[in-house]
């Protein structure tokens, strides 16, 4: 699939123009994965996100005994990493291909170069993580309090 089909169907991209969803699909890397393949693991320091092209990937966490637990499967367009670009600190999960996957990966030195050239564009795609962020808080709450009733 074309990269540009991909970041205009991604939600993390919506409200974007149509010059800045080019110009973000020309700074995007494509990077391709092999059923089982880590795209990151916990604890690494992040500095990028990645849009999901094709394939599934699986997202899990360890426990306290270091003990690995699927927390969710994302598929295409969905996007993942972002937290990392956020805080600035270490993956809390790891991601690893579930099947061959295609991906693009966008780093924060992509993202400064956007900021630089569409202000208005890289504020939209803050709002859209953010927005994205507390549908994905309110999801696990709401798994919580089901677990806890």
């Amino acid at each position: 699939m074309e990269k540009l089909a991909v970041v205009s169907s991604s939600q993390l991209f919506d409200m974007l123009s149509s010059a800045e969803l080019q110009y973000l699909s020309e700074l995007a890397e494509q990077r391709r994965y092999a059923a089982g393949e880590l795209v990151f693991e916990e604890g690494e320091l992040g500095d990028s996100l990645y849009v999901i092209v094709s394939g599934e990937v699986e997202v899990v966490r360890r426990d306290e005994s270091g003990q690995s637990h699927p927390i969710r499967v994302l598929t295409a367009p969905e996007f993942f990493g972002e937290m990392s670009l956020i805080d600035k600190e270490y993956r809390s999960a790891t991601v690893r291909a579930r099947t061959e996957a295609e991906l693009l990966k966008l780093t924060a030195q992509h993202l400064a170069t956007f900021r630089q050239a569409y202000r208005d564009g890289f504020t939209f795609v803050v709002i859209n993580i953010a927005r994205i962020l507390s549908a994905r808080v309110r999801e696990a709450n709401a798994r919580l309090t089901a677990r806890q009733g």
